[in-house]
C-alpha cells in the first residue's frame, strides 16, 4: 500500500510539475508578446542587462505566484484558473508600471537603463509575491 501511494504521489507531482512549466512556457511567450521591446533580441543577442533584470523580475515574481496556486489548489482546474490569475497580475503590473509610472519603460529598456530594469522586474516580483499570498484560502 505504501508503494501505492508513493506512486500516486509522483503521479500528482508530475502532473502538477508538467502544468507548470507549460504555464511558464506561456507566460514567458504572452510577456515578451505584449512588451513593446524585442525581450529576446535584446537578451540573447544585444546581452541588455535591463531587458534582462526586467524579464527575469517578471519570470520570478510569475513562478511565485504559480507555486502559490500550486499549494493552494483544491485540484486542476482550481490550480489552471488561479495559474491564469497569475498570469493576468503579471500583465497588469507591467501595464502599471508602463502607462501610470514610466510611460518610456520599454525606450529605456531598450537603451539598456539597468535603473528602469529593476523597477520594472522588482515590480513584477513584488506583485507575485503578493498575488503568491492572496491565493491562500
Amino acid at each position: 500500500m505504501e508503494n501505492y501511494n508513493l506512486l500516486i504521489g509522483i503521479s500528482h507531482f508530475a502532473l502538477y510539475f508538467g502544468i507548470a512549466i507549460l504555464f511558464l512556457i506561456i507566460f514567458k511567450t504572452v510577456y515578451a508578446w505584449i512588451t513593446p521591446h524585442a525581450e529576446w533580441k535584446l537578451i540573447k543577442e544585444d546581452k541588455n542587462t535591463a531587458a534582462a533584470v526586467a524579464f527575469g523580475g517578471a519570470i520570478i515574481g510569475f513562478s511565485a505566484a504559480l507555486g502559490g496556486a500550486v499549494s493552494n489548489s483544491q485540484g486542476l482546474i482550481d490550480f489552471a484558473i488561479w495559474g491564469v490569475v497569475a498570469l493576468l497580475a503579471q500583465i497588469i503590473a507591467f501595464a502599471i508600471v508602463r502607462f501610470v509610472f514610466m510611460p518610456k519603460i520599454s525606450t529605456r529598456i531598450e537603451n539598456n537603463e539597468v535603473s528602469a530594469g529593476l523597477v520594472l522586474g522588482s515590480t513584477n516580483v513584488a506583485v507575485g509575491l503578493i498575488n503568491a499570498a492572496c491565493m491562500t484560502y
